[in-house]
């Protein structure tokens, strides 16, 4: 095993508070999965330290791939939560292409929050190209 990467990210609450107001375009379905934004609901409304944790994991994630310069795959990348509320990382399409190609290997995201930011750090094994088609095809 070669050594890893790490990813960092830090989402204010005030950028998902205007991401969720009435005269702002519907964005968080193209940067949230259909899963994603189902946990990210509580019984008084939107859950804006999940809604910006999630966020910043999802950009500390997509730094591990190294693709600067590139879109990023919003949707490909979920976070997700494992039992006990642990978060998980799952790659699909382009993302995990992306993963693939920069021999990310196993990822763990670690999410923070306290008023008013959100921060994600990302850590990941990179692999040989075999350890990496391997282990992303076992998602």
């Amino acid at each position: 095993m070669l050594p890893g990467r790490v990813g960092i990210d830090l989402v204010p609450f005030a950028r998902v508070s205007r991401l969720l107001t009435p005269e702002a375009e519907p964005v968080l379905p193209r940067m949230l999965s259909a899963e994603e934004l189902g946990l990210c609901v509580t019984e008084s409304g939107p859950d804006i330290p999940g809604i910006a944790g999630r966020l910043a994991a999802k950009e500390a994630v997509f730094k591990l791939f190294h693709a600067a310069g590139q879109p990023m795959p919003w949707l490909g990348i979920e976070i997700l939560k494992e039992n006990g509320g642990r978060p998980v990382v799952r790659l699909s399409g382009r993302a995990a292409r992306l993963a693939r190609d920069a021999r990310v290997g196993h990822i763990e995201v670690s999410i923070a929050h306290d008023d008013p930011f959100a921060v994600a750090v990302a850590f990941c094994d990179t692999a040989t190209e075999k350890e990496a088609h391997q282990q992303l095809e076992s998602a």
